[in-house]
């Protein structure tokens, strides 16, 4: 049978552009694009038993976000649990065809508090969190933070929307001298009481203002976990992407920040992974163990060919915990593959139309002939 790639996702979007470019290079025909708009106004869509099939993250697209949040300005921040709930469903309308993802994982992947729990079940090192898996606390509002922040002696936490991303609406709260407490986040609160995302990053100091962010947030569903104390690079914190595909860890970049935030987006910078990889060893944390927790935790979802784990390696480089699995963690334009990962030469795209192909190969084909190769290391996440 004559293999074919199809991909679900927004047209011209950079995933759905950098990934149909790989699939080109590997001598292949673009792939078949179905949007994400036609796929929630029809109720779905149907794939051939030939095509491969690739699902991209809906974001980046207005009309598309309000028909799965139901909120009519984008940059809101709330909106979270019923994008969840229609996503999930629509990923369930998706019929036929070879999937690269698994819709029960990716469905366990954005939700912070199943995922937490499934790692934790695996032995994958994560931070402690009271509202991991069924069992956990419930988060009704500031009032059930604070209790938690107590019972559980956490003066400092991060408190993340349970169905986000990219760390909208994520919190960094810690507690200063005389029970005083303050937070550290994206989120723009306005005169109204409204949450808008933003590429400022804010530090709220009265308290009231907090409670506010995360009374509002609250019925949208939230996640605690511990604040584990980065390690450092050039004096900023820093923290791993690693991509996962087909159970190898197979690009990876240190991102840096000088607050407890570190998206890219968000103003951290690229730092030095062999630097990272130096001062690992160094403090007794061999690389391939470092590499070894990623795949670990992409091990839980082995369905899902491609995944991007976010590694927290804690002070002094010794330990090293998963913050979170991320189904669509793989824009990274032309990073290159970790040595000795199979993936050397190859952006993240190349290497999962590789592996893809591996899984389901062309009649008479192994695999790409022309690997798509790019000439440099550089990174955005």
């Amino acid at each position: 049978m004559n293999r074919c790639f199809a991909v679900v996702g927004n047209p011209g979007g950079r995933r759905v552009t950098l990934f149909a470019e790989a699939v080109r290079a590997a001598g292949l025909p673009a792939p078949r694009v179905v949007p994400w708009l036609d796929v929630l106004r029809t109720g779905g869509a149907e794939f051939g038993d030939e095509e491969i099939v690739r699902v991209d993250p809906p974001g980046e697209h207005p009309e598309v976000d309000r028909l799965l949040r139901g909120v009519p300005d984008p940059t809101r921040v709330e909106g979270t649990a019923r994008w969840y709930e229609r996503f999930t469903a629509a990923l369930g309308t998706l019929r036929g065809g070879i999937r690269l993802d698994g819709t029960d994982e990716v469905a366990v992947m954005f939700d912070k508090r199943r995922c937490h729990a499934a790692l934790a079940v695996a032995g994958v090192p994560v931070p402690e969190s009271p509202t991991s898996g069924a069992a956990g606390a419930p988060v009704r509002g500031w009032d059930d933070v604070r209790a938690l922040m107590r019972e559980h002696r956490m003066p400092r936490l991060f408190v993340k929307p349970a169905h986000g991303s990219s760390a909208s609406g994520v919190l960094a709260v810690d507690s200063a001298g005389g029970g005083r407490i303050r937070a550290t986040t994206s989120v723009e609160l306005d005169a109204e009481g409204g949450l808008f995302n933003s590429l400022k990053v804010r530090r709220y100091q009265r308290e009231r203002d907090i409670a506010a962010i995360v009374d509002a947030l609250a019925p949208d569903g939230l996640h605690l976990e511990r604040w584990v104390p980065k390690a450092s690079q050039d004096g900023r914190a820093a923290d791993l992407r690693v991509v996962v595909v087909d159970g190898r860890a197979t690009h990876a970049v240190v991102r840096t920040s000088a607050g407890p935030l570190t998206n890219l987006h968000l103003g951290g910078r690229r730092g030095d992974l062999s630097g990272a990889q130096q001062a690992a060893e160094s403090a007794g944390l061999r690389w391939p163990e470092v590499l070894g927790i990623c795949e670990r935790a992409a091990a839980c979802f082995p369905d899902t060919l491609c995944v991007g784990v976010d590694l927290l390696p804690a002070v002094g480089w010794r330990r090293a915990f998963v913050g979170e699995v991320n189904a669509f963690g793989d824009l990274l334009p032309r990073l290159t593959g970790l040595p000795g990962s199979g993936a050397e030469g190859l952006d993240t795209y190349a290497a999962q139309v590789a592996a893809a192909l591996r899984r389901a190969p062309l009649a008479g084909r192994p695999g790409p002939h022309h690997p798509h190769r790019t000439g440099t290391t550089h990174a955005s996440a």
